[in-house]
């Protein structure tokens, strides 16, 4: 059984709070861009995207990334692989591209991001956004930016909805 613990009005209050974060920590001079790790964090990054260009940024390139041929555990994980495609039309060499992903747990997510992004050419940093973190973490990162901490064990589920995805923006925690 899960239960809701995030609300669509409080998901978009997290939302504007990361937007908010992004804003004070861009210095002068920064050249920004977003990309979501599919498939929740694109959608997210598009709505990062836009809260910006409310604040006067407009124009900031948002793209996507696939990060399941980068896994640590694509064995594990399926004998087929779904692979929904990386979108990055845009040079990234030299920006200050936040990653933006809904959850991170163990941190092996955003490893396989990383290394797909470097892939994609040398930024001048990579800062992450994430809306929800719920500990527990197997590697050695941490978000720049979060919306939401909460604590969670090994038998916590914690499911992200957007509208975009799933019909409607909450959070969700349960049990294995």
């Amino acid at each position: 059984m899960r239960k809701r613990i995030v609300a669509a009005e409080e998901l978009a209050r997290l939302v504007e709070k990361l937007a908010d974060q992004i804003v004070a920590g861009d210095r002068a001079g920064d050249r920004l861009a977003f990309v979501g790790i599919k498939r929740r964090g694109e959608p997210l990054a598009r709505r990062l995207a836009r809260l910006l260009a409310d604040r006067g940024r407009p124009g900031l390139p948002v793209g996507a990334i696939d990060i399941t041929l980068y896994r640590d555990d694509l064995q594990l994980v399926a004998e087929t692989p779904i692979v929904r495609g990386t979108e990055i039309g845009f040079d990234i060499n030299g920006l200050t591209v936040v990653l933006v992903d809904d959850v991170i747990y163990t941190g092996r997510t955003t490893r396989a991001a990383l290394s797909e992004l470097l892939d994609f050419g040398r930024p001048a940093a990579i800062r992450l956004a994430v809306l929800v973190d719920r500990g527990n973490r197997e590697l050695p990162v941490a978000p720049d930016f979060t919306g939401l901490v909460i604590e969670t064990g090994p038998q916590d589920l914690v499911d992200i909805c957007l509208s975009e995805i799933d019909g409607e923006d909450a959070v969700y925690l349960g049990r294995r």
